[in-house]
């Protein structure tokens, strides 16, 4: 277990924490009845950058300084996909964000990490290809910028995720089938 406690680690723990946080600024704001819902537009979207930017360290973290761990192959996608949940669902509950698009983008988030499982299951592992990055960048942008409720760079981004979250899906379950 000591090898699991590295930086790695412990910054996608934070994200993990993060993510519920960031949630309820978005969807429980009647417990801030004293603070306008533009500040918690703001503390929700500064929880999110930070929780982004420590997606980006711990992954480079890890491979630079050698800190990959088994532990850290579960949490990593595991905190992203919080992180992603709490932003999505919670911008669909704020109405700023559509359900279709969070359906599809959360169904192919649940199908491929599953798949992946199944892989690692089999001996195989499926690595996070390029547009798999891309992808996650792109709903991140749409995330930051429809917690902020900038609707009209937001939403075209969050379009542009679907699509994107959908062909890296098929990317990943043509990788799968390969012999």
């Amino acid at each position: 277990m000591k090898g699991n406690i590295n930086i790695p680690n412990i910054l996608a723990f934070v994200r993990l924490a993060i993510a519920p946080l960031m949630f309820l600024f978005l969807v429980d704001r009647d417990l801030f009845p004293h603070i306008h819902p533009s500040w918690l537009d703001y503390f929700a979207a500064f929880l999110f950058v930070l929780a982004s930017i420590t997606d980006f360290f711990d992954g480079y973290i890890a491979r630079k300084f050698d800190q990959i761990t088994q532990l850290g192959k579960i949490l990593d996608p595991l905190a992203d996909k919080m992180l992603t949940l709490a932003g999505f669902l919670g911008l669909m509950v704020l109405g700023r964000a559509n359900p279709w698009a969070i359906y599809l983008i959360l169904t192919r988030e649940f199908f491929i990490t599953g798949l992946r499982v199944s892989a690692v299951g089999s001996g195989k592992e499926i690595a996070a290809s390029f547009l798999g990055k891309v992808k996650t960048i792109v709903q991140m942008f749409a995330i930051g910028f429809l917690t902020m409720n900038w609707t009209t760079l937001g939403v075209p981004l969050l379009w542009l995720a679907v699509a994107i979250t959908l062909y890296s899906g098929y990317e990943y379950i043509k990788e799968y089938l390969k012999d």
